[in-house]
């Protein structure tokens, strides 16, 4: 038996904060106000953004949904917030060395994203992760904080150490860490051809695992790092090689978004250890890097949950630094400085996906017409039971109508019931079930089958995005993120809904939703109204989702707008910076595919059209226009006039 939901009698925007969580899981940074509207407070105060308005001034300068959102202000509030977390956790318990956190660029490399993060880490001194040579380029270039790390993970070969100690030998506080043992043997040779000394890091492969949809990355079976007895070997190399001085940092890592602090604490407590005994075995060492692993609370339940965490990164940073000195203090070790790699918690938050419903698919749709002439008597069977006439309990009509749709079916496989007919049944089973639904009882037990009908009746808003593009890990890992519409929050949402994106794959959708500590199968969103667009947000996207995304059915990159509160206003704002999403032709460009070439192509099958009198030459001219015109247009579908754009903002194309 399952409860049903009480429905409110009277729907405000703070029943909208309430079904939807903005309170829960967007830590104060978003609200609706009285009039229905979803704000954005980029700096978790009094000072707020109606994301409408936000949508409204980047479609004057040209950009429209489905559009990426960055609160930059957002952005550079979570780099301090990290930081100042451990200061704080240092002060308070007496810890004698610093940190310096990196962040780890695979997370989100787009260069606006690192940009603002090494700006707003630039006075603590806050560095980078590269985990390849295409981000160890972009990290030597962008990184000139002298004081700042560089940490080099990843597979290496010998061009991505010659960068690494290009980088040591300009000064950097370069650190390559090895993450399988054969890397040691190539780092000692280039670092004798080169006359370099690196700095070199272990990464450990701890008997602790992670937990969550990331656990199986950890462990004795991970993928990366070195197990004690490779770890021995290592230390007898640099030894033998005389590089003794060259081991400086310990490293780990214990999987992606791990939700329980218990696990952190565990795995900072037995790298602690490896950390003391290296010292002992007379190495200078000096950094603790504890990894990535600080998760983000996508539902707000702040529980041991897969989507949450039951801890905040305050506590995140005392567990480090506490746990670490107590280990070091048993020892009779100086304490490290401790880096970390935590880029989820600090860029996730900051950006949100705005996409439009276009269409809807609906069961029975209430537009169908009832059949008309003679009905057979299974058709009038239904609508007894639609009318009720016998009286029947809920769960008795839901049963016998279950059974005449079903024979239905089979009467029409069989070839006694016509197409009609058919329709009719099952029109009239879809109004039946509706009707039950209705009369639930607002509170109280129902059965299992009736309290399913949310999920049987729920309608398919077809939206201008594609899943695989902007919300990947939603796909692939099941990775739940919050959605909620951006307006219209003081009207009650009374259609369950599951969301479908505009490719041809029948995997894009999104079919589970945020609950406490669960997944819910619809979420209720408004009833569409003609010639007005409703717009939905995803939030707490900005991990992963914007480089991992694929080029399914070739929809590339949605436009952005980056956005910053205008500091002499209350609730200003300005659009920083545009960026254009893909077009055809630049995405046709990275599959081999000349624009060039192909509208060559076409005008030559055109102009033969024409010579043999298949088409007119003005027809002819127009197609190869209009074709021309469509290639080098946006790949996301555009509905409504289009306005030339305003120059108010730096604008520039993927």
């Amino acid at each position: 038996m399952s409860t049903a939901n009480p429905n409110a009698k009277t729907w405000t925007p703070r029943d909208a904060e309430d079904y939807y969580g903005f309170r829960r899981w967007g830590a104060n940074h978003f609200s609706a106000d009285k009039d229905g509207f979803l704000r954005v407070h980029p700096l978790g105060d009094e000072r707020a953004i109606r994301i409408l308005d936000i949508i409204r001034e980047a479609e004057s300068m040209g950009v429209r949904p489905p559009l990426t959102i960055r609160v930059q202000d957002m952005l550079r509030a979570r780099v301090t917030r990290l930081n100042e977390a451990f200061r704080k956790a240092i002060r308070e318990e007496a810890y004698d060395g610093d940190y310096r956190g990196v962040f780890p660029t695979k997370v989100n490399q787009l260069r606006e994203v690192v940009e603002e993060i090494l700006d707003a880490g630039e006075k603590y001194d806050f560095g980078l992760e590269a985990g390849s040579k295409p981000e160890l380029l972009i990290a030597l270039a962008f990184l000139e904080n002298k004081n700042a790390l560089l940490v080099c993970n990843g597979y290496k070969d010998d061009d991505y150490i010659r960068l690494a100690l290009m980088g040591r030998r300009l000064g950097k506080r370069t650190i390559i860490v090895i993450e399988q043992l054969s890397e040691l043997d190539s780092i000692i040779r280039l670092a004798r051809e080169t006359g370099v000394e690196p700095h070199i890091g272990l990464r450990l492969k701890l008997t602790t695992a992670g937990e969550g949809k990331w656990a199986d990355s950890t462990g004795e079976n991970a993928k990366f790092g070195l197990a004690a007895s490779e770890i021995v070997v290592a230390v007898r190399k640099l030894k033998r090689a005389r590089m003794t001085d060259c081991l400086r940092l310990v490293h780990f890592h214990i999987g992606s978004q791990v939700p329980n602090i218990a696990t952190i604490k565990k795995a900072v407590t037995e790298a602690a250890r490896y950390y003391c005994e290296l010292v002992r075995l007379g190495f200078p060492m000096g950094i603790l890097d504890v990894g990535g692993g600080l998760g983000v609370d996508y539902d707000g339940s702040r529980s041991n949950y897969e989507s949450s965490m039951n801890y905040s990164m305050e506590a995140y940073a005392r567990d480090v630094i506490a746990n670490v000195k107590a280990v070091c203090t048993q020892a009779s070790i100086a304490v490290p400085d401790i880096t970390s790699e935590s880029g989820r918690a600090l860029v996730a938050p900051h950006s949100i996906l705005v996409f439009e419903v276009v269409d809807r698919i609906a069961r029975a749709d209430a537009e169908s017409e009832p059949m008309r002439g003679k009905r057979p008597s299974l058709v009038k069977e239904m609508e007894r039971l639609v009318e009720n006439k016998d009286k029947l309990d809920a769960l008795e009509r839901f049963h016998d109508g279950k059974q005449k749709k079903e024979e239905a079916h089979s009467l029409f496989g069989l070839g006694y019931l016509g197409l009609e007919a058919r329709a009719e049944v099952d029109r009239l089973f879809w109004l039946l079930c509706r009707d039950i639904r209705e009369k639930l009882p607002a509170s109280g037990e129902i059965p299992d089958e009736l309290a399913g009908l949310d999920k049987l009746l729920a309608e398919q808003y077809v939206c201008n995005f594609s899943v695989f593009q902007s919300l990947l890990d939603h796909w692939a890992l099941g990775q739940l993120f919050p959605i909620a519409p951006i307006h219209r929050l003081d009207e009650k949402p009374t259609v369950p809904t599951t969301l479908a994106d505009i490719t041809c794959d029948s995997d894009g959708k999104v079919t589970s939703f945020i609950d406490l500590e669960d997944v819910k199968s619809t979420l209720n969103l408004h009833p569409l109204q003609p010639g007005k667009r409703y717009y939905i947000g995803a939030f707490l996207v900005g991990a992963y989702q914007d480089i991992m995304g694929d080029l399914h059915n070739l929809f590339g990159r949605v436009s952005e707008a980056h956005v910053f509160l205008e500091d002499d206003e209350a609730n200003g704002f300005y659009i920083e910076e545009t960026i254009q999403g893909s077009t055809a032709a630049g995405i046709l460009g990275m599959i081999q595919y000349s624009a060039e070439d192909l509208c060559r192509m076409l005008k030559r099958q055109i102009d033969r059209a024409t010579r043999n009198d298949e088409v007119r030459p003005r027809e002819g001219v127009a197609m190869l226009e209009q074709y021309e015109r469509i290639i080098q247009s946006k790949t996301y579908l555009v509905s409504g006039k289009q306005r030339p754009p305003k120059k108010t903002a730096r604008t520039r194309s993927n």
